[in-house]
Parts: structure tokens; C-alpha cells; sequence
């Protein structure tokens, strides 16, 4: 994997990733919002395909574990994705 960080806001329609790691933050809103992605199944390791993208890139559409997932950009940027080929 490379050096800098790849997000799931950085990947476009149709690639496939997995989850890696969440962004490390302070921030107790930020907290609260990485265990609701973790109780919906966005948990370190999961592969997901990236559906669909708006057309301002808000929200990022995921299919993960057989349903789909809307996510807003700062949502998606918090989330560190090892791209899959």
C-alpha cells in the first residue's frame, strides 16, 4: 500500500475497496459518527463497490454486504480504503 492514505471519497463508480482503518480524530461528533458506520457493517476489512457518485460528488453510493449505503463527503472522507483491483 502506498504512503499517503487513499479515502473512500477518492475512489470513482464501479472500483471495489476494502476498509482499512477510520481517520484518528478528537472530535466527539466524528467519534459518535464512526461507530454508526461500524454498526452498519463498515467494519476494518468489509469490501464494498462504489455505485454511484452525485454529480458534485455528495453523496458517495456503496453497495456493502448485499445493501446500498449513502454516504456524504465528509462521511466518506473519514473512511480509509485500500483500493482493490
Amino acid at each position: 500500500m502506498e504512503n499517503s492514505k487513499t479515502t473512500l471519497r477518492d475512489l470513482q463508480v464501479n472500483q471495489k475497496g476494502k476498509v482499512v482503518s477510520y481517520e484518528a480524530t478528537d472530535d466527539a461528533s466524528k467519534k459518535a459518527y464512526r461507530k454508526k458506520l461500524l454498526a452498519m457493517g463498515l467494519t476494518p476489512g468489509t469490501e464494498f463497490t462504489v455505485t454511484r457518485v452525485a454529480p458534485l460528488g455528495d453523496p458517495v453510493e456503496i453497495r456493502v454486504r448485499g445493501f446500498k449505503l449513502s454516504l456524504r463527503k465528509d462521511e466518506a472522507a473519514a473512511l480509509v480504503v485500500e483500493e482493490l483491483g
